[in-house]
């Protein structure tokens, strides 16, 4: 009796937090891919959400499945934020000793971009798992493993840095060029301003791609399963 009222607890835990992880999409996906730019109060929240689902995936009652790879990484990018934020009040609390420099200005910055573009293409992997499951269960299940959702998101990573790399290279050339001359530091100048802009171009369009297919994903599902369950129901 004892362990029967134990697994029907176990299974009660792991149902709420399977509508733990709801919750904190939805938070997610209105911070990342519908508001237009974040404000303290959303990101307060997803900071806060994070750390409780980082907590939450520790527990060994969570199902290792594709989406909590995602969900796990989705967390891990707002240590982005905090990173950013603990330097901020360093920076801040100590501006006499340690001065800010332009390095430091533009990785702060480049660590909530970083963070924003992570989110957001994960966000959008969780949309497109969630499509494959509703349209084509049995065909995606291949595609749906936990080695693949780590390989899309160390991918998702390392693609990232590389972005927040090249901006960040350009940040600190433009702050440390003087007069303009031939020397080759002006063309290499010109090359990554060149180099950063166009990837600031693509962000933005990719940004707006991801908003328009998650949306016409979720649009899909929602139909989807209200025509199920009408045709349950009649």
């Amino acid at each position: 009796m004892h362990s029967r009222y134990s697994s029907l607890a176990g299974i009660s835990r792991e149902r709420d937090h399977m509508k733990d992880f709801r919750r904190y999409l939805v938070l997610k996906y209105i911070q990342y891919l519908v508001l237009s730019s974040s404000n303290t109060i959303s990101t307060l929240l997803g900071v806060l959400g994070s750390g409780y689902v980082m907590l939450i995936l520790q527990s060994s009652r969570v199902s290792s499945k594709s989406t909590a790879v995602f969900i796990s990484s989705l967390a891990k990018a707002d240590l982005l934020i905090f990173v950013s934020a603990v330097a901020e009040l360093f920076l801040w609390s100590s501006s006499v000793v340690v001065p800010r420099t332009a390095f430091t200005s533009a990785l702060l910055q480049n660590l909530l971009t970083a963070n924003t573009h992570i989110s957001a293409l994960l966000l959008s992997c969780v949309a497109v798992e969630a499509y494959l499951i509703t349209f084509l269960p049995t065909e995606s299940r291949s595609l749906r493993t936990v080695r693949n959702a780590g390989l899309t998101s160390r991918a998702i990573w390392l693609l990232v840095a590389a972005e927040c790399t090249l901006l960040q290279a350009d940040d600190v050339l433009k702050a440390s060029s003087t007069s303009p001359s031939c020397s080759p530091g002006v063309w290499l100048l010109h090359l990554s301003s060149g180099a950063a802009a166009l990837l600031r171009a693509l962000s933005y369009l990719l940004g707006i791609l991801l908003r328009i297919v998650n949306v016409y994903i979720y649009y899909k599902i929602f139909f989807s399963v209200s025509n199920r369950s009408s045709v349950r129901t009649n």
